[in-house]
């Protein structure tokens, strides 16, 4: 295999205890998040001795404040009860912003100036100003290069997946991974058609989606999901639901992709053969299936591996790493997720590592089963990528049982 993501084992004790914390501090987010994101940059670039003007500093507090009673409406207006597209734009973009202005607020008014004051550069105002120069600049850089990477069609990666059990008439299958499109409120029709250009470029045999397809209802984002329907694959198309699914009437994206020309895995599997062998391809519902209500929706690994053949290798999907534990411990042989996003804007990727075994690539779970996270296709919430750009994944499975070609 070619990817050099690290390969570690899983520890399930060690998974369990990151994931209440994280549950924990989630709590307490909604309350404590806003006040931190706006009153930190408000502190660092107006209020840390810069003595600016008493017009600027009025002014700039305004602003800060403003965002702080803004944000939380227009998130409550565009992802509650009236789901306005437009708030949930300003909401989202206003979140993604604070996010990064508070990560550089944080990291340039501390370290930039102890190094200015180390260096003895200028008097106290002189290097608070300096920060606040740097803070703006670098999140306004960080801002615009994210947008652009979030707007644009993922990259392809391509990786190759050495499965010991797979056949040799397998070797060199090729399965494309797209996840977590999340079509929304930004109408992102043409991005689709261009990601479905791209994902027939590469003439895969299977074709696959790990969910989170929208926020919102099928009806609703169908005209950007329609694209999906010119996906071409020689053998099949796959698909399983997400946990953003169950948030918006999950049976909905059930039937559209169904109705797209997809095969939805719900906690079943079907078999690929080729060259005299065979590669049992599984999909379950998403961990959070179960407690939406819907009825027959759960994830149930012993139901889409019911009447298999044991020693038949085994591509499971489902869109949340952490439930490889279970498909180590049923001896899968590789699994595809997405949900993590890579983090999605840095350095979120650290609470994403608390609740999830991994953040991105391939590694490895037991003594048999390969995970493979995709960082996602599209993006969720604030249009900003920043240091975890999309992905659009190329795996081509290798058997052992003759030289991989080229």
């Amino acid at each position: 295999m070619t990817d050099t993501s690290d390969i570690r084992p899983a520890d399930g004790d060690a998974q369990a205890a990151r994931r209440s914390r994280l549950h924990r501090l989630m709590r307490l987010l909604p309350l404590i998040a806003p006040v931190l994101l706006w009153a930190v940059p408000c502190w660092v670039l107006l209020h840390a001795g810069q003595h600016w003007p008493l017009t600027v500093t009025l002014a700039g507090t305004a602003l800060f404040v403003l965002g702080l009673v803004g944000m939380p409406l227009a998130m409550v207006r565009g992802h509650g009860r009236r789901q306005q597209d437009r708030a949930a734009i300003l909401g989202d973009t206003l979140l993604g912003a604070s996010w990064v202005l508070f990560t550089w607020s944080v990291l340039l008014g501390v370290f930039l100036r102890l190094a200015l004051t180390v260096a003895g550069v200028g008097e106290s105002q002189d290097r608070a100003r300096i920060v606040t120069w740097a803070v703006l600049g670098v999140a306004s850089a960080l801002l615009a290069w994210g947008y652009a990477e979030a707007r644009r069609v993922p990259r392809v990666r391509r990786i190759d997946v050495r499965l010991p059990r797979l056949g040799a008439g397998l070797d060199g299958l090729r399965v494309v991974l797209v996840t977590d499109t999340h079509y929304g409120p930004l109408d992102r029709a043409h991005w689709s058609a261009r990601v479905c250009e791209t994902v027939n470029s590469l003439e895969a045999d299977l074709v696959c989606h790990t969910g989170d397809i929208a926020d919102g209802t099928a009806e609703r984002r169908r005209a950007q999901a329609l694209p999906l329907g010119t996906v071409r694959a020689t053998r099949a198309r796959v698909y399983v639901t997400g946990n953003h699914e169950y948030y918006s009437e999950a049976q909905g994206w059930v039937d559209l992709m169904g109705e797209l020309g997809w095969e939805p895995l719900r906690n079943r599997h079907l078999l690929l053969e080729r060259g005299g062998d065979t590669l049992v391809v599984a999909g379950v519902d998403d961990v959070t299936a179960e407690s939406s209500g819907l009825a027959g929706h759960r994830a149930h690994l012993a139901g889409a591996l019911h009447g298999t053949d044991p020693e038949l290798p085994v591509l499971l999907l489902a869109h949340q790493p952490a439930f490889v534990d279970r498909a180590a411990a049923a001896g899968v042989d590789l699994q595809l997720s997405g949900h993590t996003h890579g983090g999605q804007i840095w350095p979120f990727h650290h609470l994403v590592r608390l609740d999830q075994p991994a953040l991105a690539g391939l590694s490895r779970h037991g003594a048999r089963t390969l995970l493979y996270t995709s960082r996602g296709t599209g993006f969720w919430g604030p249009p900003f990528r920043v240091f975890a750009p999309s992905e659009i994944t190329l795996l081509v499975l290798r058997s052992p049982h003759l030289p991989a070609s080229p």
